[in-house]
């Protein structure tokens, strides 16, 4: 009888820790690519930003998760498994990003976008202002992985974990 009330609670456990993965992986590396961003110098291209707005989307979709579970108990499970599939997103996002910087695929001809404010004269000292940043240049790298390569790694590894918990069956309530 212990080990079935104990197997109905590490189910529920297991949403639980799915609702608080898919809340905390977004936000630690959005804390890193901006912290990378704020304090390294190391200014985002285009498809850096693709990753970060994949991992802004997972913590809306968290949020609400969070919201939901407290009317009611599982109902925020939905929007546990669109916080995975956009953290996932961004996952596959940075592993075609790595690979464009490994040369293995083609990259994109932009760069960062530039604001659009002000006359003509402001934005030709924005546009020269600006860094020059390059989709298929790596600005830093650990152990031989690029930022977007750990990106890819711990979001797609973390993206299955959240979904595998998410997916376990409730316990059915007496």
């Amino acid at each position: 009888m212990a080990t079935l009330a104990s197997a109905r609670s590490g189910r529920a456990d297991s949403l639980a820790l799915a609702r608080i993965l898919s809340l905390v992986v977004p936000a630690a590396l959005l804390a890193g690519a901006f912290g990378f961003e704020r304090l390294g110098g190391l200014f985002p291209c285009e498809m850096c930003w693709w990753q970060r707005w994949a991992h802004m989307a997972a913590l809306a979709f968290a949020l609400v998760a969070l919201a939901a579970s407290r009317r009611l108990a599982g109902a925020g499970r939905p929007f546990v498994r669109l916080a995975a599939l956009a953290i996932l997103a961004s996952g596959l996002i940075g592993g075609y990003h790595a690979g464009v910087e490994a040369g293995l695929f083609e990259g994109l001809t932009q760069c960062t976008a530039i604001g659009t404010g002000g006359t003509a004269q402001d934005m030709l000292k924005q546009i020269m202002a600006a860094p020059m940043v390059r989709c298929d240049q790596v600005p830093w790298q650990m152990w031989g992985v690029s930022m977007a390569g750990w990106n890819a790694i711990l979001s797609i590894g973390s993206a299955l974990v959240i979904l595998w918990l998410s997916l376990r069956p409730s316990p059915n309530p007496r």
